[in-house]
Formats: C-alpha cells, sequence, structure tokens
C-alpha cells in the first residue's frame, strides 16, 4: 500500500487529488478518471462515529432529488437510532452537501443514494461500475482501494482513499474512457470485526427507469 499523496504525484493512475470540493469536478477533465477531495476528518467526529455500536448507524437505498437529501438522511437517522448530537447534524450536512455537489457535478436531477454498514467482503474485487460515474465516502473504517490494473491482472499497487475523503470515479458507461486502466473495490475486512459506513452516490436521469 502506498499513501494518496504519493499516488497524486504519480499522473500515470488519471487520478486528480486536491484540498476542496472543487477538485471533484475534475472528472471532467479528459484524462482523469477519478477525483479526491483529500480532507481530513474532524477529531471528535470520527471518535464519535467509530464508537456508535453498527446497528446505529444509517443505512439505506433510496433514489431522491438531491435537494430531499437532508431531510432524507434526518429519517434514517432516527430509524436507525443513531444519537442525536452535533456530529450527527455533521454528518447529515455532510451528507447533504456531497449530494449537493455530485448533482451539480454531473447535472443530474435524481440520485440513488445508498448508506451501508459494511461487515463482510463485499464487492471485494477490482471493478469498473456500470454507471457513468460513482462518489463515494467512508465516513468509518478503511477507504476505498483502487489502483491501475493492466491485461485483465490486479493492481500491482493498491491505493487507501483516506476515511472521509469523498472520491468520485468514472464508470463503464461515461461517454470518453481514459487509457488509465482505473479500478477500485471495497477494502477485505471479513473477519477482522471492523464496521465501515460507506456512502455511494449515483447520477439518476430518470427515476422509473432505475427502479
Amino acid at each position: 500500500m502506498i499513501g494518496v499523496q504519493e499516488k497524486a504525484r504519480d499522473l500515470s493512475t488519471g487520478v486528480h487529488i486536491g484540498q476542496s470540493a472543487e477538485t471533484l469536478h475534475r472528472i471532467s477533465d479528459a484524462a482523469c478518471a477519478a477525483a479526491i477531495w483529500d480532507r481530513p476528518p474532524l477529531p471528535t467526529f470520527q471518535s464519535w462515529i467509530d464508537a456508535l455500536p453498527p446497528a446505529q448507524l444509517p443505512s439505506a437505498r433510496v433514489i431522491l432529488p438531491a435537494q430531499a437529501v437532508m431531510d432524507a438522511i434526518t429519517t434514517i437517522c432516527n430509524a436507525a437510532q443513531t444519537p442525536d448530537c452535533i456530529e450527527r447534524t455533521r454528518l447529515i450536512d455532510d451528507i447533504a452537501a456531497l449530494a449537493d455537489i455530485f448533482a451539480g457535478v454531473m447535472a443530474t436531477p435524481y440520485l440513488r443514494l445508498r448508506l451501508a454498514c459494511v461487515t463482510t467482503n463485499s464487492c471485494r474485487k477490482f471493478h469498473l461500475d456500470a454507471v457513468t460515474a460513482r462518489l463515494i465516502c467512508t465516513y468509518r473504517g478503511t477507504g476505498t482501494q483502487y489502483g491501475v490494473a493492466r491485461d485483465g491482472a490486479d493492481p500491482t499497487r493498491i491505493i487507501n482513499t483516506p476515511t472521509c475523503a469523498p472520491i468520485v470515479l468514472r464508470g463503464s458507461r461515461w461517454p470518453t474512457h481514459p487509457a488509465s486502466g482505473l479500478v477500485h473495490r471495497s477494502p477485505p475486512i471479513e473477519g477482522t470485526g471492523e464496521a465501515r459506513l460507506v456512502l455511494v452516490l449515483d447520477p439518476i436521469d430518470d427515476p422509473e427507469d432505475a427502479l
């Protein structure tokens, strides 16, 4: 494994990394396969979310307009009995903000939102998603892993996206395809006792077609 900042200097990956939300808009650049907003988690927030019992982590899969995300996540947190505190408010506000940013990046009227507590080797194989692009943000646990695949083999160098750092990845339905061969996976954690909280956003043009 190598650090994200080291990989940022390796332009062969086609990954753009920056310290502001504007970095996520780089996904539209011709040679960009992924964009990462490299932001450190707030220590108080991270301590809080890391200490929550997995049963109290919000979990849901919905299709909705970006402007409806805040109310939806509040309802989802209530259903999971996620403790109502300033840290929960930060989580809700951040998910709503990422939804708004991603909807703007993709110029999409609707989003498919998935919020999941992951404790198994979900999506453990390196792959390219069957979407135009996808935003992933791991709020708790090990972040999404990515690397460059050659000739169908797994990457020889695997990079972890930092916890709380959103990554936007092009999928197989992007109109043009960079030659980077960038693929990604969920980190294999089964048997470790780790519980990840992962947000996934996909652009949806017509919610009727996405059901």
